[in-house]
């Protein structure tokens, strides 16, 4: 008996997973036959050529600002119409397309315009497409294309490392004239700039303030120029990270960087090397240089402190700058990590050739001193910025040869041949 009804269950089961299979068959062979609705619109009325060339703001708006008002048309795209028609004329031929049998591409100077605008302000491309009368698609395709063409054409030109001691000489003197600090050859930092999370990472790129972010670190001159960057490192990463397995470390521990040899600091005379400046984050070295620990410190350390955190404003000012020209990096890029890295790059270029052609724009929102050397705030530290990137927990272990060089800066910050009138009153 136990065994007929098993052998009715085991019936019963086949044709219900036949039955099934059949059911499955039908309704593939249903959606097959099924025809493709067609389309209501090949494109939208409002998108058409005629429609855009009337309305769209790349022919309107932007030719009166060009002939009318020049001061708006820099606020509108962040640059002069000049500098506007010179990066077109570099970059047009690689983002030109060819016309097809169905449909005119759109013109170099759109995409431009559209790209521009998106870096200055990090409008949804929703908007984009309202305002340039432009498909969304399109756009979305297009703006990293433009990226990647402005820092293929430019990286090389404007953000330039120096290669020899002789430039690493010129950055060193700016750094004492503007600054007061000798053979300091450039302030690196790093910041979290904010992306939708990626697809398919899980937690990589989750920072410690709690978004997804990648990270942007970078070595700045004394004149807010970035001399090298590097983009795309993960939200969880630290700064001593990404510099650890970075090009420029190696360089500087295998002495390919060409630092000028070590030579007296001014009015001094024993010989000493060359360095950037860096924050806690950073392992003290003899090239790396770094505050001295908040707690009990001495007065002749916190003016050390004073002195080289000044200097290091440098890298604060060149990421405000950076950030209150294009504030696509103050939002949130709704793009993969790829796409995120060409836009940060092409905004340093950008902002590079903008220091070279038009260096007095956009001091206002730098820190600055007044005429007793106490600090006034930029601009760009009163509204929201990039998220400074944390800094390692646990031991970060200093060389003796670096701890030596920073008591010897301190004690030549407290001398005579290297001090200021007023650091005294500002520690």
């Amino acid at each position: 008996m136990d065994r007929q009804h098993l052998f009715h269950a085991t019936v019963a089961q086949c044709q219900h997973a036949l039955l099934m299979n059949q059911t499955a068959i039908a309704l593939i062979k249903r959606r097959r036959r099924r025809r493709r609705r067609p389309r209501r619109y090949w494109v939208r009325p409002w998108l058409s050529v005629p429609r855009r060339l009337q309305f769209g703001n790349y022919n309107q708006l932007l030719q009166e600002l060009r002939l009318e008002d020049e001061s708006a048309f820099h606020n509108y795209l962040r640059m002069e119409p000049a500098m506007f028609d010179e990066i077109l004329g570099r970059v047009g031929p690689r983002i030109a397309k060819l016309n097809t049998n169905f449909r005119a591409s759109l013109e170099p100077g759109l995409k431009l315009a559209i790209t521009l605008r998106f870096l200055a302000t990090g409008d949804r491309y929703t908007s984009l497409q309202y305002q340039y009368r432009v498909s969304l698609s399109a756009i979305s395709k297009f703006v990293p294309e433009v990226c990647r063409a402005i820092r293929e054409e430019y990286k090389e030109e404007v953000v330039q490392c120096p290669t020899n001691p002789q430039e690493w000489q010129t950055i060193a003197d700016d750094f004492y004239n503007r600054w007061n600090v000798p053979h300091a050859c450039g302030a690196i930092d790093g910041k979290h700039v904010a992306v939708r999370c990626p697809p398919n990472t899980g937690s990589l790129y989750h920072n410690y303030k709690g978004f997804f972010s990648v990270v942007l670190l970078a070595l700045v001159d004394a004149n807010y120029k970035f001399l090298w960057c590097d983009v795309g490192g993960f939200g969880t990463m630290s700064d001593s990270q990404i510099f650890n397995e970075s090009e420029l470390k190696q360089c500087l521990e295998d002495g390919t960087i060409n630092f000028p040899a070590p030579s007296p600091l001014p009015h001094d005379d024993q010989d000493t090397p060359f360095f950037f400046l860096g924050d806690d984050a950073f392992a003290l070295r003899t090239y790396m240089m770094k505050p001295y620990s908040s707690r009990g410190l001495t007065k002749e350390q916190q003016i050390f402190n004073y002195r080289a955190s000044r200097a290091r404003r440098a890298v604060e000012n060149a990421f405000g700058i950076l950030a209150q020209r294009f504030q696509v990096l103050l939002s949130t890029m709704q793009m993969l990590p790829e796409a995120v890295q060409d836009v940060i790059e092409a905004c340093i270029c950008l902002h590079n050739l903008m220091r070279d052609r038009y260096p007095a724009l956009q001091n206002a929102a730098l820190d600055n001193e007044d005429e007793n050397h106490n600090l006034v705030p930029g601009q760009w530290r009163q509204e929201t910025n990039m998220h400074d990137v944390e800094q390692v927990v646990g031991p970060n272990r200093a060389t003796r040869a670096g701890k030596q060089l920073r008591e010897y800066l301190k004690l030549y910050f407290n001398s005579a041949a290297g001090s200021v009138p007023w650091q005294d009153r500002m520690i």
